[in-house]
């Protein structure tokens, strides 16, 4: 959009957020935290610089918008693998859940909340313990460890809320390197093996 050009005064809330929070997911993932600026959004998107200033009181209230609403993104996700429950098997529905989690725009918005303090400070307000995003992944799978448990396919001593830490720690990890190759399927399938029969727990 060209400096001058009206912006259209009618358009929603909600499709003005979709524009900039999907320009900001792209920006995310080819640039990184430190390439996420209000100037960069806006021109990402093709809208005027002073429409994410008259729908957010500042940057840090876009950004905290922005990452709560990409929490919420999970919720098909996590019902899906719920659903997944007693089908296929463990490991492959994990492995599953977990490239489609870590293949998002989840790992930069992790760095994203490192990166800026005062972002930090702002997401404390609703999301008080843990880091968005992964703390929502890790219920999600710890929600399905428990259905599996529940259908004898987990045993019944295991401790579902420390799997599922120690399978999202460990996909942060791998997928956390922006500029290598991204791991693959099997690479992930190795590690939720891994942890899964870790101390015998499904072994």
């Amino acid at each position: 959009m060209q400096k001058g050009t009206p912006v259209p005064t009618g358009v929603a809330l909600r499709d003005v957020r979709r524009q900039l929070f999907e320009a900001a997911d792209r920006i995310l993932l080819r640039d990184g935290p430190s390439g996420l600026t209000s100037r960069a959004v806006t021109t990402e998107a093709g809208c005027a610089k002073g429409v994410l200033h008259r729908h957010f009181d500042d940057f840090d209230a876009f950004l905290a918008d922005y990452v709560l609403d990409r929490v919420e993104r999970l919720a098909p996700e996590a019902a899906a693998l719920r659903s997944a429950a007693g089908s296929g098997t463990v490991a492959g529905n994990l492995t599953a859940a977990l490239i489609a989690v870590f293949g998002s725009v989840a790992v930069a918005i992790v760095a994203l909340i490192t990166f800026r303090d005062e972002l930090r400070a702002r997401l404390r307000h609703t999301w008080p313990a843990g880091v968005p995003v992964l703390t929502e992944a890790a219920e999600m799978i710890a929600g399905y460890l428990a259905a599996e448990r529940e259908r004898g396919r987990v045993p019944a001593g295991a401790d579902v809320d420390t799997l599922a830490a120690m399978l999202i720690g460990t996909g942060h990890l791998l997928f956390a390197d922006r500029t290598g190759a991204r791991p693959d399927e099997e690479a992930v399938g190795r590690m939720v093996s891994s942890v899964l029969n870790s101390g015998g727990r499904l072994g």
